[in-house]
């Protein structure tokens, strides 16, 4: 495949600097993709003329573009069991649960990051953040409830033990 690619400048890019700014994006958005198509181009420039341009001849065999990955609108859920520890934590830290708080157990000493980020909180913002993992684990629940397929015979069958 051969093909070229004529982008006019302007005569004098020193009074139309938009005009420039928006050739030279095009100029480098026309390498970039010839590049990323896996061509190679010979840039001749002629800014002398009375049209002063820039003339791109490409040659090769064109690639294909790699096509991204499709974006995920939502991000995955957070286990309902991991919220609910997350608000327990939050609320053990608030001033009325002081006396219930042991800092010496073994689940502290495995998780001494997060025990000292809840420390270092202000009351409110720790009621902030037991408020809202309370609400996702809510939401967490009502993301499972309507799944597909599901029947309100089936939402209630990991909780049925078999004799």
């Amino acid at each position: 495949m051969t093909g070229r690619y004529l982008i006019y400048t302007p005569v004098e890019s020193a009074r139309d600097e938009k005009r420039f700014d928006a050739t030279w994006r095009k100029f480098v958005a026309v390498c970039r993709s010839l590049h990323a198509d896996g061509l190679s181009y010979r840039v001749e420039l002629n800014l002398t003329g009375a049209r002063p341009h820039v003339l791109i001849t490409a040659s090769g065999k064109a690639i294909p573009r790699k096509q991204p990955a499709p974006r995920r609108l939502l991000p995955p859920p957070v286990p309902a069991q991991r919220c609910r520890d997350r608000a327990l934590e939050a609320s053990w830290f608030l001033p009325e649960n002081r006396e219930r708080r042991n800092n010496n157990t073994s689940y502290w000493g495995r998780h001494q990051e997060r025990y000292r980020e809840l420390s270092g909180m202000a009351e409110d913002v720790l009621r902030a953040e037991m408020e809202y993992w309370q609400e996702l684990e809510t939401l967490n629940r009502q993301r499972e409830h309507f799944k597909p397929g599901r029947t309100d015979e089936t939402a209630f069958a990991d909780d049925e033990v078999a004799a």
